[in-house]
């Protein structure tokens, strides 16, 4: 193709908006080395700070951290006054980089995009032989950083917003309730509501091993003792019924049978039991997500949540943009008669269903 037939205006555009791509993910590296080196808890709270003494606080070779400040600040992580050579990371910016417990903490999303890079033959590989990948056979930074990236979510809005949203569903869990969360991962989910009800009792279910490991060690650490328990098991095949709630947190989508995985929820359910499905945030169509979360979540969905469901029969891939429409089919599919979307955030849905 010769150049006299390209747009020249539309080609450095698209150029432009490459060099930006590129320019985020060598910056996501950076991100990743800020946090593990702990040059962002050197940076926080200390004002005005030259990069000799942000090397100083945080451990670390000066040569390296003047450069690393370079990238920071080109980046807007980092604010920079070039008169003094000072550099200073604002309060606002350190709630989504240090505190863990901030609800607005983004770095767990960064241990999911070191998790995908290395497993990126196995990507390739599955593109041309069409075979699934199953969520255990991931590098293992993709399940601490799974719980590291939705907990502050999770934490900022399941008890203060979600749980109140549901039709009765809240006075239950303050009288005495039997919940079951089902694809629980390392249990962030499962604590936060046991910490919050504690007249009520927790089952964590996942089909992963050794995320429930970590789910009974969070637990233990919490001091929840017997009323929150996590057991390996399927969402086709979990045990116990009489539910008054049962909960998927982000992952029906990952299922390869999520008609059946809903179809066993609704025979474990209590009378008058509610199934919370929380899910990513998506339009009915693919036009309608064709924005930033929408990006992130076709390209999450492409190699974690498809590829999952995929290494599952029968293979019904939703995707992580499966949209309501879609999720609203799987569960009358069911037999869930009663289906509303109950709340949203820019990243989660949040439907309620009943037979």
């Amino acid at each position: 193709m010769s150049n006299q037939a390209l747009d020249q205006s539309r080609l450095e555009n698209f150029l432009g908006q490459m060099v930006g791509d590129m320019s985020a993910a060598m910056g996501a590296i950076m991100t990743r080395i800020g946090e593990r080196t702990g040059l962002y808890e050197a940076l926080a709270g200390g004002g005005w700070l030259s990069s000799g003494e942000v090397a100083e606080r945080a451990g670390c070779d000066a040569r390296y951290v003047r450069e690393w400040l370079g990238s920071q600040a080109a980046g807007g992580y980092v604010e920079y006054d070039a008169d003094e050579d000072r550099f200073r990371l604002p309060d606002e910016h350190a709630a989504a980089l240090v505190d863990e417990d901030s609800p607005f903490f983004m770095l767990g999303a960064f241990d999911l995009f070191a998790s995908v890079w290395a497993d990126e033959d196995r990507f390739v590989e599955a593109f041309r032989t069409g075979a699934g990948i199953g969520w255990h056979e991931h590098d293992h930074r993709l399940f601490r950083g799974t719980e590291r990236f939705f907990r502050p979510g999770y934490r900022m809005h399941l008890v203060a917003e979600w749980i109140p949203a549901l039709d009765g569903v809240e006075a239950k869990l303050k009288a005495g309730a039997k919940v079951a969360d089902v694809g629980c991962g390392h249990g962030a989910s499962t604590v936060i509501m046991a910490e919050a009800y504690p007249n009520s009792e927790f089952v964590g279910y996942d089909y992963h091993g050794d995320s429930i490991t970590r789910a009974r060690q969070v637990a233990a650490e919490a001091g929840l003792g017997e009323r929150c328990v996590f057991e390996v098991a399927t969402a086709q095949d979990f045990a116990g019924s009489g539910f008054d709630l049962v909960c998927n947190f982000d992952c029906l989508h990952d299922m390869g049978d999520p008609v059946g995985a809903a179809s066993h929820t609704a025979s474990a359910l209590a009378p008058g039991g509610t199934y919370m499905i929380v899910e990513p945030i998506a339009g009915d169509s693919l036009a309608d997500n064709l924005n930033p979360v929408g990006r992130m979540y076709y390209s999450a969905s492409t190699v974690i949540c498809t590829a999952n469901a995929l290494s599952q029969e029968p293979r019904t891939a939703l995707g992580a943009q499966a949209g309501e429409p879609a999720l609203r089919d799987v569960l009358q599919q069911a037999g869930f008669s009663h289906v509303r979307r109950a709340a949203e955030t820019p990243f989660n849905m949040v439907l309620e269903a009943r037979v």
